[in-house]
């Protein structure tokens, strides 16, 4: 299997657990539902989801799909920009300049 057909994958079945996460937090605020229904979206959320977990799962599969020519370029474009503030525009120039030293050599 290739590896962008495996990342894409784990990121769907995390977009599924993040989007269940949802809903059942959802239900917790909701102030129709019942308290069964509450209390099953907490035990799920807790015992099953481990609360935001998928979260932290999905971003963690985006981080790593990123290619750092993108991220490079998006942080070259932060420099440029006039609605960037200048303290953007400072840690956008550290950010790149911290990519340029993890960068391997060719």
């Amino acid at each position: 299997m290739s590896n962008t057909r495996e990342n894409a994958e784990v990121s769907a079945s995390g977009e599924d657990r993040v989007n269940a996460m949802r809903g059942y937090k959802a239900t917790l605020k909701n102030p129709r539902t019942s308290n069964e229904a509450k209390e099953h979206a907490s035990e799920v959320l807790n015992n099953e989801l481990g609360w935001d977990k998928p979260r932290q799962d999905l971003y963690e599969v985006r981080d790593r799909n990123k290619g750092p020519t993108h991220v490079a370029g998006g942080l070259k474009a932060a420099q440029k920009n006039p609605r960037v503030t200048d303290r953007g525009k400072q840690s956008s120039s550290e950010k790149l300049d911290t990519l340029a030293q993890q960068a391997p050599e060719e």
